[in-house]
C-alpha cells in the first residue's frame, strides 16, 4: 500500500506522501483502479448508490459488523462502487455470530436492488459468491451447523456442491452432502431475511444516505456516522454452543492479570 502511494506521489511530481495519496492507494489495493473512462447513466448510477447504501446500512446495524469506514459510487476494477468496512483493531479469529452479520451485510446491495427497484442486477454476483463461500465454511470447516454438528467435511481446499468435492476424494454421503447445501441455503436465507429487514425498518436513512452519495459520490466514516445517527443496533443473537443439551454457563470468563509492572 505504501509502495502505491509513493507511486501516486511520484507521479504527481510532489516529495511527500499525503493522506490523499494515501486514501487513493487504499482504494487501488482494495478494488483496483478508478475506472475515469466508464461512464453510467443517471440510473445505473442510482441502483449502484442503492446496492452500496444497503451494504453500508446493514453493515452498521448489525451488533458484531466492523464500522464502516468508505462508501463510494466510483467506479474501480471491475466493480461500479464499493463500501469498506475495517477492523478498529487486528484480530485473528472470527466468532460465529461476526460470521453470520458478514453473511447480513453481503447480501445488503441485494436485499436493497429487491426492495426499491423489484429487479436485481447482476451487480451482486461476488456478494453473493462470497457469502456462500462463508456459509459453507461455517457448515463444513468451523462446525457451526447445529445439524451436521463440530465435524470437518470434505478433504480438498475446493469446497463441495451436492457432493461433489472436483479433485479429491469425497468422504462423506449423498445424504450428507445434501443436508450441506441445504444448511448453507438456511444461512443465506436467514442472512438475507435479517438484511431485508434492516432496510425495511430504516428505509429513510437509507434514501439520505443515496441522496448523499449522489451528490458527492463518496462518503467517509464522519459523514456515515452522521446519516447512521437515527440507526439503533440490532440485539446481539442468544448465545448458541451447537446444542439444547449444552447450556452455556453463567459463569463469566475471569478477568485479565494485571501486568508485573502494576502488580
Amino acid at each position: 500500500m505504501l509502495n502505491e502511494a509513493a507511486l501516486l506521489t511520484a507521479r504527481s511530481d510532489r516529495k511527500l506522501i499525503d493522506n490523499a495519496s494515501l486514501d487513493e492507494a487504499i482504494d487501488r489495493v482494495i478494488a483496483g483502479p478508478q475506472k475515469r473512462s466508464r461512464v453510467m447513466s443517471d440510473h445505473e448510477k442510482k441502483v449502484t448508490a442503492y446496492h452500496e447504501g444497503g451494504h453500508a446500512l446493514v453493515a452498521h446495524a448489525m451488533p458484531k459488523t466492523d464500522p464502516v469506514h468508505k462508501v463510494t459510487i466510483l467506479p474501480r476494477g471491475r466493480s461500479l462502487g464499493y463500501t469498506m468496512v475495517l477492523p478498529e483493531e487486528d484480530r485473528y479469529s472470527t466468532t460465529r455470530n461476526e460470521m453470520l452479520d458478514q453473511l447480513a451485510y453481503a447480501l445488503g446491495g441485494r436485499a436493497a436492488e429487491e426492495m426499491v427497484f423489484h429487479d436485481p442486477t447482476t451487480g451482486a454476483s461476488n456478494d453473493i459468491e462470497k457469502a456462500t463461500t462463508l456459509a459453507r465454511a461455517m457448515v463444513t470447516q468451523y462446525g457451526m451447523s447445529e445439524r451436521l454438528g463440530a465435524v470437518k467435511l470434505g478433504t480438498g481446499a475446493a469446497e463441495p456442491f451436492l457432493g461433489r468435492d472436483y479433485g479429491h476424494e469425497r468422504d462423506y454421503s449423498d445424504d450428507v452432502a445434501a443436508s450441506i447445501d441445504q444448511e448453507v441455503r438456511r444461512l443465506i436465507d436467514q442472512a438475507h431475511q435479517e438484511a431485508w429487514d434492516v432496510l425495511i425498518e430504516y428505509r429513510d436513512v437509507l434514501d439520505s444516505m443515496v441522496n448523499a452519495l449522489l451528490e458527492r459520490e463518496t462518503l467517509g466514516k464522519s459523514e456515515i456516522e452522521e446519516i447512521f445517527a437515527p440507526v439503533t443496533k440490532r440485539p446481539i443473537r442468544v448465545a448458541w454452543t451447537g446444542s439444547v443439551h449444552r447450556v452455556p454457563s453463567d459463569r463469566p470468563a475471569i478477568d485479565m492479570p494485571k501486568p508485573k509492572s502494576e502488580a
